[in-house]
């Protein structure tokens, strides 16, 4: 896996009970609100939706919060007038990121996310200056629990037009597929008796940065996780790649 999943996958394994409980629900809110707009209120048509609404409940929000955010999003309630923005920069040592947001209020999240690249020794750039060296594939995390069958997990995914299956991890395997077939890899791999943990269209990078040097890793590191922890913040991508010795000294300090 290339380091930037290697760190989500990382951060999930170590993740403890936010004390800020409140923001995390108004994140998940937000991405529920915008999904609805996009795609309509019926999860059933509306698969972005449905991941925002497993997104949700795997975060531990309640499920009248999830059905007030349907409501906002298709118009009723209070509906609050959230966008959906992308923002590009170069983080330390020259990696690309693209930082996907839901908001509220434009000119506060922006002025939060160039602080954060600014802070942290990267720089935020104009629109188009990284997206390209990104390309958007479906990601399937599947837990290498008791009873995992590399062979029918395999077989599964396949048969339902999946790319490539990752399995050098020892807690989990990743099922790469094109994102239009999130879906039906997702259910095939389900069907197969194997625990999905997480189902999403990610933003693939198409070439690393090798981060070799301690101090820029932590550097890059901790821009990366100011601006996932943003409550506006949906979701980081990067083009970095180091040594996962590295990510697990930052996350255990």
């Amino acid at each position: 896996m290339s380091g930037h999943s290697k760190w989500s996958t990382i951060k999930r394994q170590k993740a403890v009970v936010d004390a800020k409980r409140g923001a995390m629900y108004a994140k998940m809110s937000r991405e529920i609100i915008v999904a609805t707009k996009l795609g309509g209120s019926d999860p059933n048509a509306n698969f972005r939706l449905r991941q925002a609404i497993d997104r949700a409940k795997a975060e531990g929000v309640p499920n009248d919060n999830i059905d007030r955010a349907i409501e906002k999003g298709a118009g009723a309630g209070g509906a609050d007038n959230v966008e959906e923005l992308t923002y590009e920069g170069y983080g330390p040592g020259g990696v690309a990121v693209l930082v996907r947001c839901t908001t509220d209020n434009r000119n506060r999240t922006a002025a939060d996310i160039r602080f954060y690249f600014s802070k942290y020794g990267g720089n935020l750039g104009d629109t188009g200056c990284v997206n390209w060296m990104f390309k958007e594939r479906g990601e399937i995390q599947v837990a290498r629990e008791k009873g995992f069958d590399e062979d029918a997990l395999l077989s599964a995914a396949s048969d339902a037009g999946a790319d490539d299956i990752v399995t050098d991890e020892v807690e989990e395997a990743l099922v790469i597929c094109d994102a239009s077939k999130l879906e039906s890899v997702k259910k095939s791999v389900e069907l197969s008796g194997h625990k999905v943990l997480s189902a999403e269209v990610s933003m693939s990078p198409m070439s690393t940065v090798e981060v070799q040097d301690a101090d820029l890793a932590k550097q890059l590191l901790k821009l990366l996780d100011a601006l996932e922890s943003h409550d506006d913040v949906q979701h980081v991508f990067a083009n970095f790649d180091m040594e996962e010795s590295m990510m697990k000294e930052f996350m255990s300090n």
